[in-house]
């Protein structure tokens, strides 16, 4: 009973310090990858006039997907550290003394590396694909609806790749003053616009504005001769023109496995490309547990050495980082031949089998080859 309150001791004291690391060391790096992404979409607040407030919405729902690709990582990173940390303050020596087995005092890293397992399963079939629609139609939603609205006194504003828009002034009750627009959507009719006044409002395919005491210029590509129309009032489209107006093409990192995996018919040039995305959702979270037991291997297997060592360690790094670049290519390759998906699920499963296995037999050799106890 001693023996058995011990273990559950240990248990609870290691899953501890392995979990408060591993929701430290995620968030750290979470939060530092998303100071580093979120850069790219400084050009809306600086550009385009868009709110602290708009610009924190917009990239903290990107947090979900950066979580997903770390975790594996950072649950190795945790277990071997703490286990290291472990070794080198004797507490694994007391703990084998005690007659614990290594696969015992792995009991705790392996709970943790299932339960953040579940959580990749969780991010990649609901949480990200749903947090990144958001941001893809947040992200349409202000390039194609809201940045007219965002005009800025006296700077030149894209509303588009072809489309940019000038205001000398505003008035408080709405109206624009000195209009300028430089239309090149139509590159066969590429046209400049000038208007003394004009007003926004809101379109079917976005924004639109009403323009008055204007004039439209434009180049006849057959004479070379400028043509210039004059009018009182005229309404302009300021949304990007489409063919299903409103509508936003899917992407295929914000549909369900479902689809990844049945894609439609209108998808079939990249059917490959989009079968491959969904054997990555499904393959990828197990690596989080392959990981886990290579950091466990490199700790508590082969000959206990009281003073520890490096070349362990560092055969285990240099194997998750080769690992690492290994799926990296398996995934580029598997997206343009789907007969090599199989290799997908062989790096995230194969060494976790094999690093179970090397703790495993030892251990079971051990019990039943042990010598017989004199009862006393």
């Amino acid at each position: 009973m001693r023996s058995g309150k011990l273990v559950t001791w240990i248990d609870r004291y290691l899953f501890r310090q392995l979990f408060l690391a591993l929701a430290a060391v995620t968030g750290g790096l979470t939060a530092l990858i998303w100071l580093t992404q979120s850069l790219r979409f400084v050009e809306l607040v600086v550009n385009r006039g868009l709110s602290m407030t708009v610009f924190v919405r917009l990239t903290s729902l990107l947090i979900p997907s950066f979580v997903a690709v770390i975790l594996p990582i950072t649950t190795y990173v945790v277990i071997q550290f703490i286990y290291q940390r472990l070794a080198g303050d004797r507490e694994l020596t007391v703990m084998r003394s005690a007659g614990i087995s290594p696969i015992g005092m792995a009991r705790p890293a392996l709970a943790l590396a299932f339960l953040a397992m579940a959580a990749g399963y969780v991010l990649n079939l609901w949480v990200v694909p749903s947090t990144l629609s958001a941001f893809r139609q947040y992200q349409w939603d202000i390039r194609t609806r809201m940045a007219a609205f965002l005009l800025q006194d006296g700077v030149f504003t894209p509303i588009s790749g072809n489309l940019t828009v000038y205001v000398r002034s505003r008035d408080t009750d709405g109206t624009l003053r000195g209009i300028l627009v430089e239309d090149d959507r139509d590159r066969s009719a590429r046209a400049t616009i000038l208007a003394e006044t004009g007003r926004l409002k809101d379109g079917t395919n976005g924004p639109r504005a009403l323009l008055f005491n204007g004039s439209r210029q434009e180049i006849d590509h057959t004479t070379s001769r400028l043509n210039m129309l004059t009018f009182d009032q005229n309404e302009l489209d300021l949304g990007e023109k489409t063919t299903d107006i409103g509508e936003r093409p899917p992407d295929m990192s914000e549909v369900s496995v479902w689809d990844l995996l049945n894609p439609r018919a209108a998808h079939d040039q990249d059917r490959a490309k989009w079968v491959a995305e969904g054997h990555k959702r499904l393959s990828s979270p197990l690596s989080t547990l392959s990981f886990a037991l290579i950091a466990l291997v490199a700790v508590l297997s082969g000959a206990f050495r009281r003073h520890g060592g490096v070349v362990r360690p560092l055969v285990a790094v240099g194997t998750v980082v080769g690992l690492l670049a290994f799926g990296l290519a398996v995934n580029n390759v598997a997206a343009r031949n789907n007969g090599l998906v199989p290799l997908m699920w062989a790096q995230a499963v194969l060494p976790g089998l094999v690093c179970l296995w090397m703790l495993l037999v030892p251990d079971w050799i051990a019990q039943r080859f042990r010598p017989p106890q004199i009862a006393d």
